[in-house]
């Protein structure tokens, strides 16, 4: 590593300022850090102290993400090969599964690397390492059967309308990976309908079903859990992710482990996720409790909220993300709470999407701004009477 070091700072002298290759500083800087830590220090007061940086931040939420990345490539080559009416092995069902996600994990990666690039010489600052995880987590919310150029236009718009118009890293107000997806999905719905799961195969080009809230959604009364177990749909199913679905979402097992991780970390919120937890489960419930017992909601568990869809994923990982969720306690509970609240009103009264965590937690990105605004003068209205 020495011999590295000195190699990589023999070639820093050609993009030092006044040299010709000072514009491209950002690049260099992005790829020294790689394998080093940068070596500035603070020289003026304040001078703040903290070993949750930025690297050490996203690199934990890149640790979280490897179970859900390694598990979704092994539930997508296993659902594959069972649909080809082949015997699925675990190193075979994770090479097929490999197949169908690294592809779009490296045009994920490239494409939004190229214009964080473009932005960091433009405008003359470091590429900041955000990107890392916007650029996992979303290939991890797409079907295996998206096309590569899709792929390329999501994270396109993702990075750039989502975060480099507002001025980059820690000034966006919507999720970037979040954004891409949902560009995706009103760009091409057909493609990517939260109606329908995907089954990558070889033999045809996609084989499809319908989602368990569809299921629900389409049976009536109490045949709800039989229509959901007849298609495979079992609780344990669910709640382990054993079901197709998008690539890192199905396992609400795999997100429980993460989140608890993430908290232990000083990275997520707990209170994001138990507030997200509790609306789902009040808004469920009163949605049973308002439907007629000719609505299928009516037949619908309020904890099958938790595992049907992408729920478990976007409240682990989306809606706690720092930049985009409040920063103050209060905020943040009703936060999380009015996302969950959310999810179940877009489920239940949206004929045209079936999933509705996306667009909560987009929705509750625009307002995080206003709870904190509202906690704030809440505290210092109650302090005020008493200076």
């Amino acid at each position: 590593m020495k011999n590295l070091k000195q190699a990589l700072d023999r070639l820093g002298t050609y993009f030092q300022k006044g040299e010709k290759l000072e514009s491209f500083h950002p690049l260099y800087e992005a790829i020294r850090t790689i394998f080093f830590v940068p070596g500035d220090a603070t020289v003026r007061m304040p001078a703040v102290r903290d070993s949750l940086d930025l690297k050490r931040f996203m690199s934990l939420v890149i640790v979280a993400l490897i179970p859900q990345t390694l598990f979704g490539m092994l539930n997508t080559g296993t659902i594959a090969l069972v649909a080809e009416g082949v015997a699925p092995t675990w190193g075979h069902a994770l090479y097929r599964g490999a197949e169908a996600f690294l592809p779009m994990l490296v045009v994920s990666y490239g494409v939004g690397l190229t214009w964080e690039g473009i932005f960091a010489i433009v405008r003359g600052h470091k590429i900041s390492e955000g990107f890392l995880v916007t650029g996992l987590l979303f290939p991890l919310t797409l079907p295996p059967t998206v096309p590569l150029w899709q792929v390329a236009a999501g994270i396109s718009f993702g990075v750039v309308v989502g975060k480099e118009v507002f001025g980059g890293t820690g000034r966006n107000i919507l999720n970037p990976a979040l954004t891409a997806r949902a560009f995706l999905f009103f760009s091409y719905p057909v493609a990517m309908s939260g109606d329908t799961v995907w089954v990558a195969t070889r033999s045809v080009d996609a084989v499809t079903g319908a989602t368990p809230l569809s299921l629900a959604l389409g049976a009536k009364g109490e045949a709800v859990p039989e229509a959901l177990i007849r298609s495979g749909y079992s609780f344990w199913n669910m709640f382990s992710g054993q079901i197709p679905g998008s690539v890192g979402e199905t396992s609400a097992l795999l997100c429980i482990f993460s989140a608890v991780f993430l908290c232990a970390v000083g990275v997520a919120s707990f209170r994001i996720i138990v507030g997200g937890i509790l609306g789902v489960i009040a808004m469920g419930a009163l949605v049973a409790l308002l439907s007629s017992e000719l609505s299928p909601w009516h037949w619908i568990n309020p904890l099958d909220h938790l595992i049907m869809g992408g729920f478990a994923f976007g409240i682990t990982f989306m809606a706690t993300d720092p930049v985009s969720a409040p920063g103050t306690d209060g905020a943040r509970w009703a936060y999380g709470f009015f996302i969950g609240v959310l999810t179940v009103i877009v489920r239940a009264y949206n004929a045209a999407y079936a999933e509705g965590v996306m667009l909560a937690i987009l929705f509750m990105n625009l307002f995080s701004p206003m709870l904190e605004i509202i906690e704030i003068k809440v505290r210092t209205g109650r302090r005020v009477p008493n200076v």
